[in-house]
This record gives C-alpha cells, structure tokens and sequence, in this order.
C-alpha cells in the first residue's frame, strides 16, 4: 500500500509516550570500587568515566583540584606526558579529566577494539602519576594567563562574585582560584591531594557503548584490585555567609560597552521534595528559550540576546541565579524587568496552555537523553552519584507530567520572593 503524503501525520504530546530507562549493570568490586556498564550501540565506540571525590569541596588548598586534574597526564614512573599523549593519539582516544565542585571525573573515550589496549595506560595514570615540577612550572603559568585573560570579561567577574556573595568566601561553593592561589601550588600539596583522594576503593566507574564482557573483566581485574590505602576521607563542613547587602556592584571595565546581571538566591539540591517540580517552574520563568524572561527581555524590549534562569545542584547545596549580559544604557531597566517577572509569577496563576508547552519541553528533553548508549549512561551516572535508582527516573517523569498550576503557585510564593534574591550587576 502507498503512502498518501497529502495526509499530515498524527502529532503526540511527549505527555503521551511511556518512559523506560534502560537498566544497567553493577558490580561490586574485590577493593570497594564500583563498577556500572550498559551495553548499547551499533557504533563500535565505548566511552569510560572513573568517578572520585575530589573536587573543590576537599581541597586543602584552594585551586588544587583543578591542578590535579590538569597535570594527572603530565607524567607516570613508566611515561612522560609526551609518550602519553602519543599513545592516546595512536589508537584515536581521548582522555579527559575535569575537576567539579564536588568531584573530579576522568573520561575515556576510544574505539571498542582499542579499549584492552588503553585501560592500563588510564590505570597507571590513576595509580602512578608523578607530577614533575617542571610540568607543574608549566601548569602555573598557563593557568595564570588563561585566569588574566579571562578576567577581562565582565560575564566571568559576575560569575566568581554571584558564587562567592551567595555562598561566603570561605566556602567550597564560593571559592575561586586568584593569580595568587595559583602561583601558591607547591607539589607537595598537589600529590597529597592526590593521594588522598584517588583511591581505587572511592571510584565510581561509568562504562557505556559497544562493550562486551571481556572489557568488562578487564575492567574489574585491573581497577578491582588495585591496594587501598588506609587514607581516609575527611568530613568537611562549610558554614554558609551570604552577603548581607541585598544589591552590590562591581567596576570592572569604565570602556566596556555592556554589563554583566546575576540575581540569585541558595536552593536546595535534588534530595529536596521541591527540586524537581521547581526544575518545571523555573523552565517555565527562564529555563528555555521560550521562557517568560526570555519573551520579555529579549523578544519585547531587546536589551539582551539572552537571559536565562538556572537551577545548580551540588552536593552539598545548590543555587538558583538568573544571568544575562546587556548593553550599559539598559542594565537597570532590565533588572527591573527582571523582577516585575518575579512579580507576575507570584501574583498571576499560570495558565494551562503554556504549562503544557514547558511540560513538552521537558519530556523532549528527557527523551534525547534516552537516545544512545552515551547520554542514557550520564543520566545514570546523574542518579547514582546523587543516590538515587531508576524510582527517582520514574518519580521526575511523574512530576513533569502531573505537576499542577497551583503546586507551581505555591513554589512561586516559596522560592521567588524578591527579597530572597542577591542582585550583582558588574559594570
């Protein structure tokens, strides 16, 4: 039978489609390690994340877990940085190592068939790393001109200062690296962060694609019995200090023709009840392009190509800060559009249709999120670290489904009061 192209095909709310997040397998390694790997794919690639605790929240020293993460590669007791990057490169991989707030992540990605051959290169790098001075000279100094030069842009400003005028200067959350703390670096400190911290038994290892059960052996074999140290992890606690001023601003560049605007306020992070029907409200305030900050601000008066408001969940606790750039002549009179945003939400019920299209949105979202072996391991990867299992999957999809205008209205009344929020403007 012939296809009758003049008939449009049925069109489905994502409301309508039943989400099932493919499960995945765990093992619990011989050392305390634990290892997650889902087999999916037709593309013969696979991709590995190792998982440790080290992220800014148990530094000693501030700027060292960025350190830590930028030299692991810069050589081993078998291998200088230039036998390791030629190596990655011969079999086509890549190896990534980022440091977070709260933990730093190493990412392999490389060709299923080269996987055996590269994992105990990745081991040694986790297990042997050495950190020549002269490596660490190197670091310090491009760290310290990417930081010089960044600081010119008054978007970047805005971003150290919201952090540290919402969480205090002393805390993890609020923290951020100076020329100063850099040039500070001593290896000492960056091994023993080291060495606390990246041990096999605290490693969460993520395993994805067109694997198969040798890698997954190899895997357990060489990272599952790897020694433990007796090093143990020491419980941190960070007092929070918000800024008592309820507006600052900063003079960043007198020549500059446009200004930075955060306004932001603590948030709980995803244990709390109201995160996620919060993810829907906050979507629908300016989470997405089709935002109320964004119909307002940029569609209706033009001061900016963008505005946006987003929810950071860390471990510890999260934020929720509404960002954008403007021209200097308008940063005023966007605040203030701003907050009569604000206003509306906690004044005006939300109506029906339009909580239909942020739901939509959100499902579309999500259903992205299950296409393909890679981004259905992150948003594992996402629920494991946070200690959740596949119920938390279940109960989000249940709340971007169900969630009502009057429960968003009384999120409203609870989290978007303009009293509650710190307004930074660097000029």
């Amino acid at each position: 039978m012939s296809l009758d192209r003049t008939i449009a095909p049925p069109i489905h709310d994502a409301l309508s489609f039943n989400f099932h997040l493919p499960p995945l397998s765990h093992a619990a390694l011989s050392n305390g390690a634990n290892l997650y790997w889902l087999r999916a794919g037709v593309q013969e690639v696979a991709a590995i994340d190792w998982v440790f605790p080290a992220g800014i929240w148990y530094e000693a020293h501030s700027s060292i877990a960025n350190a830590v993460a930028g030299l692991l590669k810069s050589g081993t007791t078998n291998r200088t940085a230039a036998q390791i990057n030629e190596e990655l490169e011969y079999y086509g991989a890549q190896l990534n190592i980022g440091a977070g707030d709260d933990n730093t992540t190493v990412s392999l990605f490389c060709l299923s068939k080269h996987l055996l051959k590269l994992l105990p290169l990745v081991q040694e790098i986790l297990q042997e790393a050495t950190f020549p001075a002269s490596e660490l000279e190197i670091y310090k100094k491009n760290a310290t001109q990417k930081l010089q030069v960044k600081l010119r842009d008054c978007d970047f400003v805005a971003n150290r200062h919201i952090d540290a005028l919402l969480f205090g200067n002393n805390h993890s959350y609020g923290s951020y690296s100076t020329v100063e703390s850099i040039q500070a670096l001593e290896r000492d400190l960056v091994n023993a962060h080291y060495e606390a911290y990246f041990q096999p038994q605290l490693a969460q290892i993520f395993m994805g694609g067109f694997i198969t059960d040798e890698h997954v052996k190899a895997v357990s074999e060489l990272f599952g019995k790897l020694a433990c140290s007796n090093a143990m992890l020491s419980p941190k606690a960070y007092p929070f200090t918000t800024a008592p001023e309820r507006q600052t601003n900063i003079a960043h560049d007198a020549t500059g023709v446009q200004g930075a605007i955060r306004i932001g306020r603590l948030f709980p992070n995803r244990q709390h009840p109201d995160y996620t029907p919060m993810v829907v409200l906050n979507t629908l305030f300016g989470g997405y392009f089709g935002s109320r900050l964004m119909s307002n601000i940029r569609e209706d008066k033009g001061y900016t190509y963008g505005i946006y408001s987003s929810i950071s969940p860390r471990k510890h606790g999260g934020s929720m800060i509404i960002h954008t750039e403007t021209g200097r002549d308008v940063v005023q009179n966007a605040v203030a559009e701003i907050y009569k945003e604000m206003e509306h939400l906690l004044s005006e019920p939300i109506a029906e249709e339009e909580l239909l299209l942020v739901k939509n949105y959100l499902l579309g979202n999500l259903l992205g999120d299950l296409d393909g072996p890679f981004s259905i391991l992150n948003r594992w990867k996402s629920l494991i670290l946070n200690g959740f299992d596949v119920a938390k999957f279940n109960q989000n999809v249940d709340t971007y489904k169900n969630v009502t205008t009057d429960t968003l209205q009384a999120l409203a009344q609870k989290y978007f009061n303009p009293n509650d929020f710190i307004e930074l403007v660097v000029l």
